[in-house]
């Protein structure tokens, strides 16, 4: 267990093996939605698929000295799990108290409740930063993304995944509590607007953005109510029925990682994922 403590004067080791801040800071996001994750993250094809492609891009691109990396807005620890299993030091920094009783019950060893902001951490103190579907909740990413910056080590690393393309908006976005979807293009020139260097880039879910269009997207855009109650990342949309289709997707998904192990770029997809290193610029 990392002493947290040596890094910030603000956590406070609970009795539960969690690090509490003694601050808190408002969150876009539903206050069901860690729960309703943490029900359909161990069978879903897109969380094990972010998960994969993640670990093939780190694997690339380590973090410094493979020192830590602090998972941010990090849910239920599922990334953070998949990174400790992958042989990578992790601590997951979440908000939100079901997310990190989730995460320490899955045998995450370093869990920090807190905000990024709450846990005041020591400028230039972190090795690297994952945030993974976090900045579309931050009305200010620009600003937040700076304060990551200030938090990194030199040459420290960010990796990052976010939703792609507005034009694919849909009311699923509005329960999850988004401000926008991405390309690639604004979010590698937001990230370099605030002193880093892109590494890498590339879309995942090549295959996703015609069965978002049609099925999410057109519905929104026809004003088709569906009287959703449900976080969007329920059941609903996480599976894949019949064996045929789940053996195509099964495939379709195994190229992806392929290619990203071989540091090659997919031009389009559901989602970005990103690696860029701080410049000290």
């Amino acid at each position: 267990m990392i002493d947290l403590g040596s890094l910030s004067a603000r956590l406070t080791l609970g009795p539960d093996g969690i690090w509490y801040s003694s601050g808190a800071s408002p969150v876009s996001y539903p206050a069901c939605g860690n729960e309703a994750c943490y029900q359909v993250e161990d069978s879903s094809f897109w969380f094990q698929h972010r998960n994969d492609c993640i670990i093939s891009v780190i694997s690339l691109f380590p973090p410094v000295e493979r020192g830590p990396i602090f998972d941010i807005g990090g849910g239920n620890g599922f990334v953070s799990l998949a990174l400790a299993r992958a042989g990578y030091e992790v601590v997951m920094v979440e908000p939100g108290k079901d997310g990190a009783r989730h995460a320490r019950k899955r045998g995450i060893e370093n869990v920090v409740c807190a905000s990024i902001e709450t846990a005041g951490f020591h400028p230039l103190s972190l090795p690297a930063i994952g945030l993974f579907d976090v900045l579309e909740h931050i009305e200010d990413d620009l600003d937040f993304l700076r304060c990551c910056g200030q938090l990194l080590q030199e040459n420290g690393r960010l990796y990052l995944t976010v939703p792609a393309y507005n034009f694919l908006w849909s009311h699923e976005d509005e329960l999850a509590g988004h401000f926008r979807r991405y390309t690639l293009k604004n979010i590698c020139s937001l990230v370099e607007s605030c002193g880093f260097v892109t590494e890498f880039k590339t879309y995942i879910f090549k295959f996703l953005p015609i069965p978002i269009a049609l099925f999410r997207t057109l519905p929104y855009r026809l004003g088709v109510s569906r009287a959703l109650k449900k976080m969007p990342e329920g059941p609903r949309g996480h599976g894949i029925r019949g064996k045929w289709a789940q053996n195509g997707v099964e495939w379709l998904l195994r190229q992806e990682v392929r290619l990203l192990k071989q540091k090659k770029s997919i031009r389009m997809g559901s989602s970005c994922l990103v690696v860029a290193k701080k410049t000290g610029k």
